[in-house]
């Protein structure tokens, strides 16, 4: 088992004692695709999975979901997060156990969802969540949020045409953040995140590295070279992976993420789970 570089009360500790003055970012990998943003006293949790509810769920199966890496922190202890989201229906970024732990520690805590799936997500809450499509910003917790498609295997619609699967661009005190839910490249992405960043750009993407393996019998992600591609194409000042290093059945390591943003002169960043970076 991996075990985090800060976890529980050391994680906690750490966030408390991070610098609150406007303008400075920090975030935190809690594992998979999940983060915690911290600017100027608020603080937004991107897709967290806290839960071992999928270890549970596949225990029996051709599928087992065995972990890696250590939980980093009770969801019940981040109740002082003003809004949490989720960018599409599965249960590593849209977990029950998870959700329904920080709603019972803030009751008011925002959950922002696509659209597509408020009705699930408040099944799986238990609260009624804020749902966003495809163009659209929505405020927060504090941080403004703009939905921008994802590819997961392709840009896929609900029958009311709503979108499937999201990623987020997060602005707060001068920074945005690219969070890309998982995706697979299209046409057009990249100019959909640089627009949705404005003029500023992006500060730090967020991408998954895990790839496209069918034997794996799951749906997409960028591998690490594409993921690279990507973050040099938004023109991302930083650029960090996500979703690996959770279950052991579908996992990369960042080598050939890192790899493919030094030949392409792309700053990155690899954390480990519960590791803060504040981008400068």
């Amino acid at each position: 088992m991996i075990r985090p570089l800060l976890a529980d009360d050391a994680f906690l500790a750490d966030v408390r004692a991070a610098d609150p003055a406007p303008g400075l970012l920090h975030l935190w990998w809690l594992g998979q695709s999940g983060f915690l943003l911290a600017s100027g006293g608020a603080h937004l949790l991107l897709d967290p999975y806290l839960s071992d509810s999928l270890t549970r769920k596949y225990a029996e199966t051709d599928k087992p979901h065995v972990r890696m890496t250590g939980r980093v922190v009770d969801p019940a202890r981040l109740g002082f997060a003003g809004a949490v989201t989720a960018s599409h229906a599965h249960t590593d970024h849209l977990d029950p156990d998870t959700l329904r732990a920080l709603m019972g520690a803030r009751p008011g805590m925002a959950l922002v969802v696509p659209a597509a799936h408020v009705d699930l997500a408040a099944a799986r809450a238990g609260v009624r969540p804020l749902g966003i499509d495809d163009g659209e910003t929505l405020d927060a917790g504090g941080f403004s949020i703009t939905a921008v498609p994802a590819a997961h295997e392709t840009v896929e619609r609900d029958a009311e045409g709503r979108m499937l699967h999201l990623g987020y661009v997060v602005r707060r005190g001068g920074h945005a953040v690219y969070h890309a839910g998982d995706t697979l490249p299209y046409p057009g992405m990249a100019e959909r995140v640089r627009a949705a960043a404005g003029p500023g750009g992006i500060d730090v993407a967020l991408l998954p590295i895990n790839g496209r393996k069918p034997e794996r019998r799951v749906s997409g992600n960028l591998d690490g070279e594409q993921a690279a591609a990507l973050a040099h194409a938004v023109g991302a000042r930083l650029a960090i992976p996500m979703h690996y290093d959770m279950f052991e059945f579908n996992t990369e390591p960042p080598s050939a993420f890192e790899a493919a943003c030094t030949r392409l002169g792309q700053p990155c960043a690899v954390l480990r789970a519960g590791e803060r970076l504040t981008p400068r």
